[in-house]
This record gives C-alpha cells, sequence and structure tokens, in this order.
C-alpha cells in the first residue's frame, strides 16, 4: 500500500529510496567501500567473530556478529555525525546522554556525578559530612606531627560558573551543592585548610572566559587564576610570590572541538577559540617525568623539578589538577603529582614533602567516598 494521496510511480519512486538507503550501508560494508574514519569512541570497536566452534559459540554469534555490523557498517561516521549535527544544530538536544548542549555553543557534562552537580541532588547525610570531616582532620594532624603542611582544594564545575548557558529544561533541585553543604558543616566544627575556589573561579570570569565551551574543564585561564590563590594560601610554607600576569601571555587559536564534541560525535564540525596562556619570561621547573612529557600533562604521575632551596611538594589531583601542573611546579624544587582522589601515606613519607595538597573537582563529592588513609593505618 502507497503512501496516501501520491500516484503509483511517486509510490514506486519512494519505495525503491527507502530500499536503497536501507541497503546501501550492507552493500557497501560487504564491499569494502567505506573509508571513513573511524569516530573516537574510548573504546575498542567489536572484532570480527569469526567462525563458531561449540554450541555456546552459534549461541552468542548472532549478538556478537549484530554488534561487529553496528561498529563497522559502511557511512557509520557520516551517518552519527549527521545525526547528532541535526540534533545539535537544529533541536537543540544532546546524541548522548553525558553531554547537555546549552546556548552559544556552550556544552555541559553529565556523568560522573555532573548531573547532580548542576541540580545539587542527594545532599550530603549527616554521617556522610562527618566521615569528611574526620577524614580530612585525621590527614591535617598526621601530616602536621610530621612538620607537613597541608591544603584540600576543591575545584568547582563547570556549571558552578557558567549556569547561564543550561538550557531551560534544566532545572536546580535541591537548595545548596554537596561543596557548599561540606563548606558550612566544616567551618562550624574545625578551622581544617579547606580551600574552595568558587568565588576566585567567578570573579576571574568577570575579566574573561576561564572554561572551554566544548570540554568540562578549566581553560588555561581558570587554571592560572586557581593557582594564584593557591600560591597565596600556601605564603606561609615559603614557597613565594604567584608568577605575575605580565610573565604570561594570551595566545588565542582555533581548535577542534574538545572532548564533548567528540562524545557527541562532532569533533570537526564544532570548533572553539581555544585561549592558551604560554610563558614569556623564562620558566624555572622541568618535568622530568613522564620524559616526554604530553603537553596537557594528563598522566597519571608527573614529576618536576627545579634548582634552588625551594619547598617540596606531594599533590593529589584529578584531571581539573593537571592544567595547575606548570604553574605551581614554578614554585617546588621537586613536586610529585599523582593522578589519584585519597592521599597516599607511603608516597609521602618517601617523598618528605614540605606541603600536600589534594585537588578534588565539585562533582566528584557525589561518586567518590572519602577514604581515611590515616585510620586504615592505625
Amino acid at each position: 500500500m502507497g503512501a496516501p494521496g501520491f500516484s503509483p510511480v511517486i509510490n514506486r519512486l519512494l519505495s525503491a529510496c527507502f530500499v536503497l538507503a536501507l541497503g546501501t550501508p550492507l552493500v557497501a560494508t560487504l564491499a569494502g567501500v567505506d573509508r571513513t574514519p573511524a569516530l573516537e569512541e574510548n573504546r575498542e570497536r567489536a572484532a570480527w567473530p569469526g567462525t563458531p566452534a561449540s554450541r555456546a559459540e552459534w549461541a552468542q554469534w548472532p549478538g556478537a556478529l549484530t554488534q561487529w555490523f553496528t561498529d563497522h557498517v559502511a557511512f557509520r561516521t557520516d551517518l552519527i555525525r549527521t545525526q547528532a549535527r541535526v540534533r545539535v544544530q537544529a533541536l537543540r538536544s544532546s546524541a548522548n546522554p553525558d553531554v547537555i548542549v546549552g546556548t552559544d555553543g556552550w556544552l555541559y557534562y553529565t556523568d560522573d556525578g555532573g548531573l547532580e552537580e548542576i541540580g545539587a541532588h542527594r545532599s550530603f547525610t549527616d554521617e556522610e559530612l562527618e566521615a569528611w570531616r574526620t577524614t580530612l582532620t585525621h590527614t591535617r594532624d598526621w601530616l602536621q606531627a610530621r612538620g607537613i603542611a597541608y591544603l584540600f582544594v576543591i575545584a568547582p564545575d563547570k556549571p558552578v560558573i557558567y549556569p547561564e548557558h543550561l538550557p531551560a529544561t534544566v532545572q536546580r533541585v535541591g537548595t545548596q551543592s554537596r561543596t557548599a553543604q561540606l563548606m558550612r558543616h566544616l567551618r562550624a566544627h574545625d578551622p581544617l585548610p579547606v580551600l574552595d575556589l568558587t568565588d576566585t573561579l567567578r570573579e576571574a570570569r568577570r575579566h574573561e572566559r576561564v572554561y572551554h565551551l566544548t570540554d568540562t574543564h578549566w581553560n588555561e585561564l581558570g587554571a592560572y587564576a586557581a593557582y594564584r590563590r593557591m600560591i597565596d594560601e600556601l605564603q606561609p610554607v615559603g614557597v613565594g610570590e604567584p608568577r605575575p600576569r605580565h610573565d604570561f601571555r594570551v595566545v588565542p587559536f582555533t581548535r577542534p572541538g574538545m572532548d564533548l564534541a567528540r562524545m557527541l560525535g562532532l569533533m570537526s564540525v564544532m570548533q572553539e577559540v581555544d585561549l592558551r596562556l604560554e610563558f614569556a619570561a623564562p620558566r624555572r621547573a622541568t618535568v622530568i617525568e613522564p620524559n616526554p612529557p604530553s603537553r596537557a600533562l594528563m598522566d597519571a604521575r608527573v614529576v618536576t623539578t627545579q634548582p634552588g632551596p625551594w619547598p617540596r611538594a606531594v599533590v593529589f589531583r584529578d584531571s581539573f589538577g593537571s592544567a595547575m601542573i606548570p604553574y605551581l611546579s614554578e614554585h617546588f624544587g621537586r613536586a610529585v603529582y599523582a593522578w589519584q582522589p585519597n592521599i597516599d601515606l607511603e608516597l609521602i613519607t618517601r617523598e618528605q614533602p614540605t606541603v600536600v595538597i589534594q585537588e578534588w573537582v565539585g562533582r566528584h563529592f557525589y561518586r567518590v567516598y572519602p577514604y581515611d588513609a590515616v585510620a586504615a593505618q592505625q
């Protein structure tokens, strides 16, 4: 039965186009004519399932073949990008549940506690707040007994600093974030060395953009603002003054979309003007691990050194902390940056630092529980 209101000829043409649209990817896949590069998906594509050798493998073979075809079908990349482009640019909706499409080219991350942070879902319980206070107190006291200073740093997530670009459909549910709740609890009970960088980044954004449009992280200008505030806080341990802004130059450049654009399959479609902060004056510190270092320093372990009677540091950090490494390293004779949320007492004992810094992004309060390393050792 054809489409109502159309002649038989039109109906036959529509049917032929429909069959052609369905059959072309299959024929092209079998012929191997698609040379479009695969999307970057942070996973390995399914391998060819081969010939089953047992009844159990035969039972699993149809599903494995379906997965292989789904991952390798011809024109897959173009089809995914077209679908994502239509959804983002025409419908203002996301093709990935882990990404929110905001206004003016802004993208937001909802996984890893991001959605809970945006909506202030699930406040801390009294028991969770006390677990945090106890963990931080034990850590401070253990370090203090060994003559080591301590600073716990909270990096604000992107929607905390730029909420105005979220779509109107995204509504805040809770009255305060877990970061605000924790800070209020700590101020009421203990003068712990905890630094919330939210106000620092809100002030910095008044003068320049401090977060990426198509990535979840702060950019190098945001990392620099955070670094200055941290060095101000660490003055008692002899780290020197923050390097002034005139020691750097802002270098804007247009780049393909970053991680959140990649998750939508639109890296080559979405672009942003990145704001890079480059040293205009000579650098003092050198990265000695890894060798050679990656530019973004998104490595599990990074070690920097410089000559002179500078203090030493051990820094436990997440991906937000990586962008601060070039700046913080200018203030330490040796600094070890470990990508992990909780402290490692053995690493601290080996390194004998002057100061230990522990940095968390605010959204991780919804997903990662504090590990009391000091209590576990006792």
